[in-house]
C-alpha cells in the first residue's frame, strides 16, 4: 500500500475542517485535508445550510472572532448577499437575513469557491473523493488513516490528526468512544417558487426547510448506513409530498432545484472529551478557553469552549472539531454550526501544528502557548 506523511492530517473539509486546516497551513505545518465528496463546507454548502449564524451574543457584543470572522467576511464573495453595515459591510446591502446580529447568508457554491480559494492560499493540500476507511494506531496514539478513491488505498500517516468529518469518524476507526443524539428530520432544499419565502435566497430562487422538531419527526441513533438511508429518503418524502400539491401548471413555477448532497443529520456522533460541555455551562467562563460561540437561538452571554473539549479522553494524537467535539444536549445545539464550527476548527488546527512542531500528544500541550497563537482570542 502506498504511503504518504504530513505534520498535520484534518479529517473532512466541512467548515470545522477547512477552519483546521488553514490555521494548522498557517503556522508552517505541512497539512492534508481529506474529504469523501467533491465539494467543500460539508453541511453549510452541499447540505444547503446557508446562513451564517451570529459571531455577537445578541446584545451588541462580538465573540467570535479569528477564522471564524474571516470566514463570515468571505463567505459572501460569490453571491447576492453582503454583511451587515452595522459589522462593516455596505450601505444598504442585503445581509439575507433579519435583524441586526453580526450574521449573513451566502451562496452555498460560491461559500465552496471561498473555501477553496484559502485553502490553495494557506498551501493546503486537498483530497477530495476520498473516504476513510480505517485507522492505525501506536499504542494509544493514532498514527496513521487509511483512505480510499479512484487510485486505490493509500496510508496518510501524520504527526498530529483533527476530526472534522462531522460523525466524529477518525476517532471511533481508531477506537475511541463515540457519543450520538436524536436528530429530527427536517431537510432543506433549494427550489424555485412563485411565492415569498422566509428563507429567501434571490428572485424566485429559495432555501425552503421541511419538517418539525416534533417527536414524529424524529430519528433515533446509532446511524448505520440503513438508518440514513431512511432518515434522507423521509426527507424526500415529505418534499414530494409539498409538490404533490400544485397540479402540471403550477408546476412550471414551483419545482426543486437542488436537493442536499449529504444527510442532515445535524448530531451523528462526538467525541467523549476531557470536557463535554452541557446546558449549564452557558455564560461560564472557562480557564484554558479557545473562544466564544454566540447562542443563534436567542441573546445571551454566549458559550466559551474549553481547550479540553476538543480532546478525547480514550485516544492520543487527535483533536476534534465542529460537531465532533464534547458537547451534549443544548451545548451540542450551539457549538453545530458555522460560527462554532470556525471556531473550534482554528482552534484544533492550530493546536494540532503545534503538537506537530513540539513533538506533543494534544493532552500535554501547554494552554500557555496555544493562547498565543490563537487569533480567535487575539483578535
Amino acid at each position: 500500500m502506498k504511503e504518504v506523511c504530513y505534520d498535520v492530517v484534518v479529517c473532512g473539509a466541512g467548515v470545522a475542517g477547512g477552519a483546521a486546516a488553514v490555521a494548522a497551513a498557517r503556522e508552517g505545518a505541512n497539512t492534508v485535508i481529506i474529504e469523501k465528496q467533491c465539494l467543500l463546507g460539508g453541511l453549510a454548502t452541499s447540505g444547503l445550510i446557508y446562513i451564517y449564524l451570529p459571531l455577537c451574543d445578541g446584545n451588541g457584543k462580538q465573540l467570535a472572532r479569528g477564522l471564524a470572522e474571516e470566514m463570515l467576511k468571505r463567505s459572501v464573495e460569490y453571491g447576492p448577499f453582503e454583511v451587515p453595515a452595522q459589522w462593516g459591510g455596505p450601505a444598504g446591502g442585503d445581509p439575507g437575513i433579519a435583524g441586526n446580529r453580526y450574521q449573513c447568508c451566502f451562496s452555498p457554491a460560491g461559500f465552496t469557491l471561498t473555501l477553496d480559494k484559502m485553502l490553495e492560499e494557506s498551501g493546503v493540500d486537498l483530497w477530495l473523493d476520498t473516504l476513510i476507511i480505517g485507522a492505525q494506531k501506536e499504542e494509544n496514539r493514532i498514527s496513521a488513516v487509511e483512505v480510499a478513491n479512484l487510485s486505490g488505498r493509500t496510508l496518510v500517516k501524520g504527526k498530529c490528526f483533527v476530526d472534522a468529518t462531522g460523525c466524529a469518524r477518525a476517532a471511533k476507526l481508531a477506537g475511541a468512544k463515540v457519543l450520538s443524539e436524536v436528530n429530527h428530520v427536517t431537510p432543506w432544499m433549494m427550489e424555485m417558487a412563485s411565492d415569498p419565502s422566509f428563507f429567501h435566497f434571490t428572485g424566485s430562487l429559495h432555501i425552503r426547510p421541511f419538517g418539525e422538531h416534533k417527536a414524529e419527526y424524529a430519528a433515533e441513533p446509532p446511524y448505520d448506513g440503513r438508518k440514513v438511508t431512511e432518515f434522507i429518503r423521509r426527507g424526500w418524502r415529505m418534499i414530494r409530498g409539498h409538490y404533490d400539491r400544485f397540479g402540471r401548471n403550477e408546476r412550471r413555477e414551483n419545482y426543486p432545484v437542488h436537493l442536499p448532497a449529504m444527510p442532515q443529520i445535524r448530531k451523528i456522533a462526538r467525541i467523549d472529551a476531557l470536557y463535554n460541555l452541557a446546558e449549564t455551562d452557558a455564560g461560564k467562563h472557562f480557564e484554558h478557553t479557545i473562544g466564544a460561540a454566540g447562542n443563534w437561538y436567542h441573546p445571551d452571554p454566549g458559550w466559551e469552549a474549553p481547550y479540553e473539549s476538543l480532546v478525547p479522553k480514550d485516544l492520543d494524537g487527535l483533536l476534534a472539531a465542529g460537531r465532533c467535539i464534547g458537547a451534549a444536549g443544548y451545548a451540542w445545539e450551539i457549538f453545530r454550526v458555522i460560527p462554532a464550527a470556525a471556531l473550534t476548527g482554528e482552534a484544533a488546527g492550530t493546536a494540532a501544528a503545534l503538537c506537530a512542531q513540539e513533538g506533543l500528544l494534544p493532552k500535554d500541550l501547554p494552554y500557555s502557548l496555544l493562547k498565543t497563537h490563537l487569533r480567535s482570542l487575539n483578535g
